[in-house]
C-alpha cells in the first residue's frame, strides 16, 4: 500500500486545510470544493486527509459499511443485527471524470430480476464511500447527471437506483471533496450552492515557502515511509484533536447573537436561498469545536462566511467568486448584540492550520489596454481615428449581453452530454430498441419482452416468470441533446470599430458565450485584424476565459478575412483529432468586409467552400450597418454552406423568428 503524503506536511494551503478539516469534525457541514491552478496540492492534500479520519466499525461482511450499533434496516445485505462489529480504515473513494451511471451508483441485474424476480445488485462507489470521503477531482469536467447524482446522495444521505421498476436504497453518508481548475470550466451555479464550503488556491509567490515545497517533495519521493514516520507525531495530535472536537461538537452552543450575525451576513451579500444561513450555522459551530469551545464567537462566523459564501454570490457565470472583507466585518461589527467577542480579527483556534485571512484575492482578468499587437494600416474607406496609434484603437466595453436564439448543428450526433444539438445519449427520451453493445444499462421492458416470447415453449417454459436469455435483452436507444464546440471567429479590424459597433459585437458574442455556458459547449476563439489571425482563446469549457479575452480585445486595421478562417478551420482540425465525436459549430463575427493582399474577398471565398467541403455548421452574425450595404457577410455564408443572421435577429425576442437553426451543407448528414 502506497504510503500518503502527511497532511500535516503540506505547505502553506491554510484556508484549504482547515476546509477539509472542519468536514472532518462535521461532515453536515456539506464538503468542500477546492478551485486552483494545476500543481497546488489539492488532491495531494485531501488524499492526506484520509488518514487522518478515526477508524470505523462496520458489520462484518457487510458491501454497505453498515454500522454495528446502528445497522441500515434497508441495507441490501440486510437485516443486521446490532452487536459488535470489526474496525477498519475510514476509506477514500475517487470518481473517475469517465465513470457510467453504474459505476457510480451500483447496478442492477436484470436478466436475473426478469426471470428469478432476484434483486441482485453490485454495489457502486457510494456505496464503497459511505462513512468515509468521496473524492471527485475535476469535478467540472464531470457529467452533469453524474453530478446531480452524487449531491442528491450527499444531501438524503442515501443512494436510489431504480432500473424498470425493481429499486434498490442503501445509506450513502460520505464528505464530499471536489477539486477544480476554473480555466477548464465552470459548474453550474446550482451545483456549485450544493458544496458546503469552497476555497481558493494557488501557488505561494514567496521564494522561501516554494523552497520548502519542493525540499518535502523531494524527501518524500526518495523515502516515503521514512518521511511520513518524521511527521508522524504531528499526524497523531491533528488525529486525536479530531477525534476530540467531534466529541465536542454536541456541546457546542450557537447563541441568538451569533444565528443574527449569520443571517444579516447572508441578507447583506444577497445569497440566494437558506441553505448559506444553515451551512454558516454549521461551520461555526464546527470552527468552535474544533477550537475546543463549547460558544461559537463572532470570529467563527467571520471564518465561516469566507469559507461558505464566496461560491454563493456569483449571479453569472463570468463573475469571479469572492467577498468583499470590508464589508462583512462592517456587518459583523453592526449585528454584534450580544455576541462575547466583537473582534473581527479572525483565529480559528490554537496550533490548527487555517489561522485566517479567508480566500486569496480573485484575478479580476485582462482589463482591457495595449495586447502588445502592432499597429496596422486601417481599411480604406473607413474612418479612422487621428493622432498617435490611429491604426488601433483601445479595446471597447461589451454592451448588455441578452438571450439569444438557438443556433444548433443539424442531424444526430453522438457527443458528450450537453443542451444544445440533438445526440443520441444515455439520457433523454425513448426512441427505439437494439441490441446491447456490451454491458446493459438502460432495458427497453417491451422489446426484451417481444423477444423473448416467440421461445418460450421452445425453452420448456412451465411456471408464470418468462424464461429469459441474455440474447433477448434490449437496449433502449435514447435521444438528448448534446454539447458542441462553439468557435467563434471575430473580426477586430478596422472597419468592426467605425461607427462603433464594436461595443454591440462584444455584446452579441457575450451573450452567444452566456448561451454556450448554458448549453455545456466547449467554446474558442479566433481573432483577426492588421495581417494576420490569432487563436485568442483554444477551445476550452471556460467561457469566463473566453470573456476576458473578448473583453480585452482591441481593433483596429485591415482585415484578413481569409486568415481568420484558415485559422479557425486548422483548430477544428486539430481539435477533432482530440475529441471526434463532439461536432463543431463555427460563427463568425464580421461584417463581410476583406481587406489586404490581391482578391481579398476570393481568397476569402475560397477558405469558407472548405467548412463546406468538410460540412461543419456555421452562421454569419453580420454585423454591416449603415444605409449602404453590400451583403458582403450574406455571401460568405453561402460559401460556407451555412446561414447569416443580422445583430437584431439574434435576439431570441426578434420577430425574425423564434429558432434558428444552423443551415448547411451538413444537414445532408442528418
Amino acid at each position: 500500500m502506497t504510503t500518503p503524503f502527511p497532511f500535516t506536511a503540506v505547505v502553506g494551503q491554510d484556508d484549504l486545510r482547515l476546509a477539509l478539516l472542519l468536514n472532518a469534525v462535521s461532515p453536515a457541514v456539506g464538503g468542500v470544493l477546492v478551485r486552483g491552478e494545476k500543481g497546488t496540492a489539492k488532491s495531494t492534500a485531501v488524499r492526506a486527509l484520509s488518514a487522518l479520519l478515526p477508524e470505523v466499525d462496520v458489520v462484518a461482511g457487510c458491501r454497505f459499511s453498515c454500522d454495528p450499533a446502528a445497522p441500515d434496516p434497508s441495507c441490501p445485505d440486510g437485516p443486521h443485527e446490532p452487536g459488535a462489529g470489526v474496525a477498519r480504515p475510514a476509506r477514500m473513494v475517487e470518481l473517475p471524470v469517465g465513470a457510467s451511471e453504474d459505476r457510480l451508483v451500483g447496478a442492477l441485474d436484470i436478466e436475473r430480476a426478469l426471470a428469478e424476480g432476484v434483486k441482485a445488485f453490485e454495489p457502486g462507489l457510494l456505496a464503497d464511500a459511505h462513512r468515509g470521503i468521496l473524492y471527485v477531482d475535476e469535478v467540472n469536467l464531470l457529467h452533469d447527471h453524474l453530478v446531480d447524482l452524487l449531491l442528491d446522495a450527499a444531501a438524503m444521505g442515501a443512494s436510489y437506483v431504480e432500473r424498470e421498476g425493481v429499486s434498490v436504497r442503501h445509506a450513502s453518508k460520505f464528505l464530499l471533496v471536489g477539486t477544480m481548475n476554473p480555466e477548464e470550466g465552470e459548474l453550474r451555479p446550482q451545483l456549485l450552492d450544493r458544496f458546503g464550503l469552497t476555497v481558493e488556491v494557488a501557488a505561494s509567490r514567496e521564494p522561501d515557502q516554494r523552497v520548502e515545497v519542493v525540499k518535502r517533495r523531494l524527501a518524500y519521493d526518495a523515502d516515503p515511509a521514512a518521511f511520513a514516520t518524521r511527521w508522524a507525531e504531528e499526524e497523531s495530535a491533528v488525529r486525536q484533536r479530531i477525534t476530540a472536537a467531534r466529541a465536542l461538537l454536541p456541546q457546542v452552543r450557537l447563541g441568538d447573537g451569533a444565528l443574527r450575525q449569520i443571517a444579516a451576513t447572508c441578507a447583506a451579500f444577497e445569497v440566494d436561498g437558506m441553505r448559506a444561513d444553515i451551512v454558516m450555522a454549521r461551520t461555526a459551530t464546527a470552527l468552535a469545536a474544533w477550537a475546543g469551545r463549547t460558544d461559537v464567537l463572532a470570529e467563527d462566523v467571520r471564518q465561516a462566511a469566507l469559507l461558505a459564501l464566496p461560491h454563493r454570490r456569483r449571479r453569472n457565470p463570468f463573475d469571479a467568486p469572492g467577498l468583499d472583507e470590508d464589508k462583512l466585518d462592517r456587518t459583523l461589527e453592526e449585528f454584534s448584540g450580544e455576541s462575547p467577542d466583537d473582534d473581527p480579527d479572525p483565529d480559528p483556534g490554537p496550533d490548527g492550520p487555517g489561522g485566517g485571512g479567508g480566500q486569496p484575492s480573485p484575478d479580476a482578468g485582462p482589463q482591457g489596454g495595449d495586447t502588445g499587437a502592432r499597429p496596422e494600416e486601417g481599411d480604406g474607406g473607413e474612418p479612422q481615428p487621428s493622432g498617435a496609434g490611429a491604426a488601433e484603437q483601445p479595446a471597447a466595453r461589451a454592451s448588455e449581453p441578452f438571450r439569444t436564439k438557438v443556433l444548433s448543428v443539424p442531424g444526430i450526433g453522438e457527443g458528450a452530454s450537453g443542451r444544445r444539438s440533438r445526440a443520441r445519449t444515455e439520457q433523454g427520451r425513448t426512441t427505439g430498441a437494439r441490441r446491447p453493445q456490451g454491458a446493459l444499462t438502460k432495458l427497453h421492458l417491451a422489446a426484451t419482452v417481444q423477444a423473448a416470447a416467440p421461445h418460450q415453449r421452445a425453452r420448456g417454459r412451465s411456471g408464470p416468470g418468462l424464461v429469459i436469455r441474455r440474447d433477448d435483452l434490449r437496449q433502449a436507444a435514447r435521444e438528448g441533446r448534446e454539447g458542441n464546440l462553439v468557435l467563434f471567429v471575430v473580426d477586430a479590424s478596422g472597419s468592426m470599430a467605425a461607427r462603433q459597433r464594436m461595443s454591440a459585437v462584444k455584446g452579441a458574442v457575450l451573450s452567444l458565450l452566456l448561451d454556450a455556458y448554458q448549453r455545456r459547449d466547449k467554446v474558442g476563439l479566433v481573432t483577426f485584424r492588421g495581417s494576420a489571425a490569432d487563436v485568442a482563446l483554444p477551445p476550452t469549457s471556460s467561457v469566463d476565459a473566453a470573456a476576458a479575452r473578448l473583453e480585452s480585445l482591441p481593433t483596429g486595421g485591415r482585415t484578413p478575412l481569409a486568415a481568420g478562417l484558415l485559422k479557425a478551420h486548422e483548430v477544428l482540425r486539430v481539435e477533432r483529432l482530440r475529441d471526434p465525436a463532439r461536432r463543431a459549430l463555427v460563427v463568425v463575427v464580421t461584417d463581410g468586409r476583406a481587406t489586404g493582399g490581391p482578391e481579398p474577398v476570393a481568397l476569402a471565398g475560397r477558405a469558407a467552400r472548405l467548412f463546406a467541403a468538410d460540412s461543419v455548421a456555421s452562421v454569419v452574425v453580420d454585423c454591416e450597418s449603415g444605409p449602404v450595404r453590400l451583403g458582403l457577410a450574406g455571401q460568405l455564408a453561402a460559401d460556407l454552406g451555412g446561414s447569416a443572421v443580422t445583430l437584431d435577429e439574434l435576439r431570441a425576442d426578434s420577430i425574425a423568428g423564434l429558432v434558428k437553426d444552423v443551415q448547411g451543407t451538413s444537414r445532408r448528414a442528418a
